[in-house]
């Protein structure tokens, strides 16, 4: 028996290296024919070539193996693409500008500013902007939309948004804002999110007959929210809001779940600390800016892209990545507003615009048909 697998072990390895030589003789003769098709201004896309070979493909290899020799050619001919994209070596405004913002980027991300967030004092966004910033100049806003609107217009230099948490997910309406309005992002910092259940001096929690927070807060604390039964749960736009409304309240039936310093500021007492769900419970914030700002070290790229409807669109996609060698480490659709099934895809990805070849492949996407956006490489904390 063992010799029956070594044997056929060994024919693997041998047919393995034919398959090899022959891919990589397919490879040269692909070469060939993308650069004639670069010479005569031919598009590399051609999908009625692609459906003969695969037809064949799946006829010759017969009903049992059919399906995945469609498949494995499917990827050559995804693999094949890839590499005659990067052989194009032309210009374009989405190259120009990238590296027209690699050069005026200053070299340190800079101390101070002025950056829009969410909230009053207190806010969660306030404690990650103070971790961005040595000393940040802070104009607060009442919702999300505020913060894009006050960078769009350039009132402020940068504005600080959650958006997603390790327990609660995505931040949904910042991902939704993603799509009307034109900005980069250009840090990120992943923060440690504690909430704390304050009260009025001379609280007790058997009095408290109404909690109030934000949502993404009360999801994140809906453990221990389940411990209070029939108490009202009410949602506001921020946890620092939350706090100085039941302080300006002066009730003693009414709390507020946010940041522990919002004690100091409003006047409240910590009933209960750290009630979140998980002690591994942390928010994502990222910085953005009008402009693409790409800081040294910048190690993470954003980008947006709505695929066409189409069965293999998204495999075809992440494929691109994969010739690479990338790592995606975010994947989200969002439905597109007027389209039916239709969506909007967000990537995170490892990687750097310095890299020739991932600069190729962001130029290539934004040549593509459907909507492409750039949202920013940067470095995250």
């Amino acid at each position: 028996m063992n010799n029956e697998l070594s044997e056929a072990r060994k024919n693997i390895d041998q047919i393995d290296e034919e398959i090899l030589q022959l891919f990589i003789k397919r490879m040269d003769e692909c070469r060939k024919i993308g650069q004639f098709k670069q010479a005569n201004a031919l598009p590399i896309e051609n999908p009625e070539r692609e459906r003969e070979i695969l037809l064949k493909v799946w006829q010759s290899a017969g009903s049992e193996l059919g399906n995945c020799a469609s498949v494995l050619f499917s990827t050559l001919i995804d693999l094949s693409k890839a590499y005659q994209r990067r052989m194009d070596s032309s210009d374009s405004p989405f190259l120009r500008k990238i590296r027209e913002s690699l050069a005026k980027t200053p070299a340190l991300f800079p101390k101070t500013a002025k950056v829009a967030c969410c909230g009053i004092p207190g806010a969660y966004a306030q404690v990650a902007a103070d971790k961005l910033f040595q000393l940040a100049d802070l104009t607060y806003f009442n919702n999300f939309s505020g913060v894009f609107q006050a960078v769009e217009k350039q009132l402020c230099n940068y504005g600080v948004l959650p958006i997603e948490n390790s327990t609660a997910g995505t931040v949904d309406a910042v991902y939704d804002l993603m799509k009307d309005h034109h900005f980069y992002i250009v840090r990120s910092f992943r923060l440690q999110i504690k909430h704390s259940l304050l009260v009025n001096p001379g609280t007790e929690l058997k009095d408290i007959k109404e909690i109030i927070s934000h949502e993404q807060a009360i999801k994140q604390c809906s453990k221990f929210l389940s411990t209070l039964p029939g108490v009202k749960i009410t949602t506001c736009s921020s946890t620092a809001l939350a706090a100085r409304t039941a302080a300006e309240s002066g009730r003693k039936d009414i709390a507020a779940i946010a940041c522990s310093d919002c004690a100091g500021i409003y006047g409240l007492v910590q009933l209960r600390n750290a009630i979140q769900n998980s002690d591994f419970n942390y928010t994502r914030f990222i910085c953005i800016a009008k402009e693409p700002e790409i800081f040294p070290g910048s190690n993470r790229i954003s980008i947006m892209a709505s695929l066409p409807h189409k069965p293999g669109a998204l495999y075809q996609m992440l494929s691109r990545f994969s010739v690479l060698g990338l790592n995606l480490t975010k994947l989200e659709s969002r439905p597109i507003p007027g389209k039916d099934f239709e969506y909007m895809f967000y990537f995170d990805f490892e990687a750097s615009v310095a890299d020739p070849e991932v600069l190729k492949l962001l130029a290539e996407l934004d040549q593509d048909d459907g909507e492409f956006i750039f949202l920013g490489n940067y470095m995250e904390e």
